[in-house]
């Protein structure tokens, strides 16, 4: 708590130097200063609460700094700063913190209203007051003696508070106008000023675009749905947004579901009755294209994460309805038990979804660890990525694989289940390289080779296999590139070996000299 006050203190004094404008006017910093203030008091992590709490310590250290006081412990006394007051920039900030303080307890409450939605109300009523407030610094900065740069800041900053209030309450139309508004004052100051202020507003424009997108798309503009998808997969639109994004697109998807009945897969036709599963099948290739185009693993990784979390929850609603299905063939005696039912093979369609996403997935992790392990490394006191790590990888990944060979209604197809055969050897010669690589740490040498031969011979059995299955190797890692790498090593273990045999001889005929010697 004291290093939280000693902070304060020195933000405080950083704020006043932002307070001063080199024409001579009263300037303030606005969106510099909310900015920092947020970053260094808990909205890093989300924390709202605590930043409400600090906008309130500043606000009774400015009021009492300025002589400001609301009456005394004992009475309220009621005051308004005025125009004819602004001898000092710090009443400008009063009010800012002021409007900081309502809007910070506002988002405080959104997060509390996902289980209490009374508290709604409470959130509205507190956004607007922090509006209220920014209005008033706005009027306040039309003084003569405010300077120019701060009039315009003010102005952006109310035309935000009101967009969110107007976003809230879905007035669209109103909010836009205000997202527009504050997005045109920002770009102009980005364009007028320092490089580190310009960074600061472009990223306060790139904050409010989604809202405009949303906006935009509850007005009627049916493009700015692609947009807005677009955001959400490459991982904008954070915050407050995520939730109503995830809630555009399912609204979306379940439009169009009405219009789909079925889905062919390994030539036959099944129907779809269960919307859950049509929403998900749906949305499937739009997110199949967007783990494609993700802009760095992290965002993939989540990507990953959500298209998993979804097929999961769709295969369990046809679980459910399978066991429905049981119950009834049960009950009629005439059912044929012979042929996989369709909501059974729909169940297969969709484990064969989720198990071929996760090898995708382990594969996509694998090719980064790779990556890192061939960088050298940086700190040694940090633990690298190790070929023990890629291991674990592929094994995850060959389970994935062997249950893939047991989906219902795929026993009998067998270029299936030559397609499962091949890609296990491929999987299986990357397992086994790593392997032989973690032996070649310890110097286990005549292991390793043995492990490269195997490597060896399982990629030609995959090449002269692959030959009849002419499309099975192109979403599969380069068996060709593996063979010439495991050529390479191969040189460079049998030299590493006949060097490390050399340094155990010379170790022991030195040793016999010293004795003799002695």
């Amino acid at each position: 708590m004291a290093a939280d006050k000693q902070n304060e203190a020195k933000v405080s004094l950083m704020d006043e130097n932002k307070e001063n404008s080199p024409d001579g006017g009263l300037g303030l910093e606005i969106l510099q200063i909310i900015k920092e203030s947020q970053q260094q008091h808990g909205l890093r992590h989300g924390d709202y609460q605590r930043y409400r709490g600090y906008c309130s310590r500043r606000l009774r250290r400015l009021r009492k700094t300025l002589g400001f006081r609301m009456g005394n412990r004992h009475k309220f006394v009621g005051k308004k700063i005025t125009v004819e007051m602004l001898s000092d920039s710090r009443y400008l900030l009063l009010v800012l913190m002021e409007a900081e303080r309502a809007w910070s307890y506002a988002m405080q409450l959104k997060q509390e209203a996902n289980t209490e939605p009374r508290k709604r109300f409470h959130l509205l009523a507190r956004l607007r007051k922090a509006a209220k407030h920014s209005e008033k610094l706005e009027k306040l900065c039309e003084s003569p003696r405010v300077d120019a740069k701060t009039k315009l800041e003010a102005q952006a900053y109310t035309a935000y508070l009101t967009g969110m209030v107007e976003f809230e309450l879905q007035e669209w139309k109103l909010a836009m106008e205000a997202f527009n508004k504050c997005k045109t004052i920002y770009e102009k100051l980005a364009s007028a000023f320092t490089e580190e202020l310009a960074v600061l507003y472009r990223q306060r424009v790139d904050e409010i675009s989604p809202n405009i997108r949303y906006c935009a798309y509850n007005i009627g503009d049916q493009n700015a749905i692609n947009d807005l998808m677009q955001m959400r997969l490459t991982g904008g639109g954070g915050g407050m947004m995520a939730e109503k994004l995830e809630a555009l697109i399912t609204q979306a998807r379940t439009k169009q579901a009405a219009t789909m009945s079925e889905v062919e897969w390994r030539g036959r036709t099944v129907p779809v009755k269960i919307d859950k599963a049509r929403i998900f099948l749906l949305g499937l290739a739009d997110n199949e294209a967007a783990i494609a185009q993700a802009s760095n693993e992290e965002t993939k990784e989540h990507l990953y994460e959500t298209l998993l979390a979804e097929c999961r929850d769709t295969i369990q609603a046809v679980r459910e309805e399978l066991k429905s299905e049981a119950k009834q063939r049960d009950r009629s005696s005439d059912g044929d038990t012979g042929k996989v039912s369709n909501m059974q093979f729909l169940h297969s369609y969709l484990t064969y979804i989720k198990l071929c996403t996760l090898v995708k997935r382990n594969e996509s992790m694998a090719h980064t660890l790779q990556a890192k392990l061939k960088e050298p490394e940086a700190d040694e006191n940090k633990r690298g990525p190790r070929p023990q790590d890629l291991i674990r990888l592929y094994d995850i990944i060959l389970q994935s694989l062997a249950e893939l060979s047991t989906l219902q209604g795929l026993e009998d197809d067998h270029t299936f289940q030559k397609e499962v055969s091949l890609k296990t050897l491929v999987y299986k010669a990357y397992r086994c390289f790593f392997i032989a690589q973690s032996y070649v740490l310890v110097k286990k040498w005549s292991e390793a080779l043995v492990l490269y031969e195997r490597v060896l011979k399982y990629a030609k059995e995959v090449q002269s296999k692959a030959k009849s299955l002419n499309n099975s190797l192109k979403d599969l890692p380069d068996v060709q590139e593996l063979i010439a790498e495991v050529n390479a090593e191969k040189y460079s273990l049998q030299a590493a070996a006949i060097l490390d045999t050399d340094e155990t001889a010379e170790v022991p005929s030195q040793q016999q000299v010293k004795d003799n010697t002695v």
